[in-house]
């Protein structure tokens, strides 16, 4: 290499194009797809639509269409996540150990590698393969530039250079190793900090097929580390436009499906009918007990939409849908109604606990801690269908008295 380039630099130059960064993030939705869509509905049988309200009429819908607004709530759902959750990270894919995906990628690799090996092992070697995956691999690290890294691309290209790498193989003189040597060089200069470590090891590697292998699982972490690098680059963008973003985008799904937002309308008709109640009720013991000619009690839509939103912390997710303008935060919901419900009983068993203590007990300093921290522990797994609240209470009271 003719030329060593300061990390530092690099990033430095990636903050301030962050707009050139966007290409990372449009492949990293792809990566992230699967497992963001697990986070928003893991564990949520409301995506069932049972119990539908009466609307208008569906209406029938193209596969271009329904594609089409898939996307657009997947990449919604994505910016939503990245806003809100200011540790967001794309994370590389693993597939479970017994899963039938990974066998089958398990064998489909395998069998690429040994057809690449029985090639290089020929007299004279095939090249066939091995000018192909550095063709990939010329590919990826360009993808990691940026527009100012002119020398690099340059470098890149002329090094990389496949028809005179074809040229060299049929002539008998290309040189695997040094290209390699070249790769390893550049994937050092371009990496992160963290991969440091990574990158050095692929120096002692000596074989051509396995150090491919592990070339191509370096790049694949680097792919994820600057898909990670275009959300920390554009999130400061999406915040200032997040708002506008997500209601144009509702907006097109509506009109794509305007029946895509019955339960949003169910859900605030319930708060609505329930504060109306409250105020009735309210409203004729203030009037002496006859109705009153004048108007009803009126509402207010903050006050409307402040109850609903507490409705949403005692929802009976197994067998009612969710909103669907909420339903992005599903899972923080579900985990804010837990956190209610454990609240609860800690308060409840602090307060029974300290009504019926003697003086003398009640009033130790580390009592009221050390019961929460043993409450708290037992409580932790109050949402398994396995879990006893009698149980947890009776254990409290008995490590109490033991203590």
């Amino acid at each position: 290499m003719s030329e060593n380039l300061d990390k530092s630099n690099i990033n430095e130059a990636g903050k301030s194009k962050s707009s050139d960064s966007e290409q990372g993030l449009e492949d990293a939705v792809e990566v992230s797809d699967e497992a963001l869509q697990k986070k928003i509905k893991s564990g949520s049988p409301s995506t069932q639509r049972v119990q539908r309200p009466h609307s208008s009429p569906p209406r029938f819908v193209t596969v271009e269409e329904l594609l089409e607004t898939a996307k657009g709530v997947t990449n919604m759902a994505l910016a939503h996540e990245i806003v809100i959750n200011g540790d967001f990270q794309i994370k590389p894919v693993e597939l479970p150990e017994d899963s039938l995906e990974k066998r089958v990628k398990d064998i489909v690799h395998k069998a690429f590698w040994d057809c690449l090996s029985v090639q290089l092992s020929e007299v004279p070697p095939t090249y066939d393969r091995a000018i192909k995956l550095v063709g990939e691999i010329k590919e990826t690290l360009l993808s990691f530039l940026l527009p100012g890294h002119t020398r690099l691309r340059n470098q890149i290209t002329e090094v990389l250079d496949l028809d005179l790498i074809k040229q060299e193989a049929e002539n008998g003189a290309l040189d695997i190793s040094k290209l390699a040597e070249f790769i390893i060089g550049m994937m050092g200069t371009l990496c992160a900090p963290v991969r440091d470590e990574e990158v050095k090891k692929l120096k002692d590697i000596k074989e051509i097929v396995p150090l491919f292998r592990a070339i191509f699982s370096a790049l694949d972490l680097m792919k994820v580390d600057m898909a990670n690098f275009a959300v920390s680059s554009i999130r400061p963008h999406l915040m200032q436009q997040s708002i506008e973003y997500e209601r144009k985008q509702f907006q097109e799904f509506l009109e794509k499906q305007p029946n895509s937002l019955d339960f949003v309308t169910q859900w605030l008709q319930e708060a609505t009918d329930d504060l109306m109640s409250q105020k009735y009720k309210n409203a004729l013991p203030a009037a002496g007990g006859a109705a009153g000619s004048g108007d009803g009690p009126q509402l207010d839509p903050v006050a409307v939409q402040n109850y609903a939103y507490l409705k949403l912390l005692k929802w009976d997710h197994l067998h009612r849908p969710f909103p669907e303008t909420v339903l992005m935060d599903h899972s923080r919901f579900q985990e804010f109604q837990l956190q209610l419900e454990q609240l609860t009983v800690l308060g409840a068993v602090l307060l029974v606990t300290f009504s019926m203590a003697a003086p003398g007990i009640a009033s130790r300093a580390d009592f009221a801690e050390k019961l929460k921290m043993i409450v708290k522990i037992l409580l932790t797994d109050m949402h398994l269908p396995s879990f006893h609240l009698e149980d947890a209470l009776t254990a409290v009271g008995r490590r109490s008295a033991w203590r």
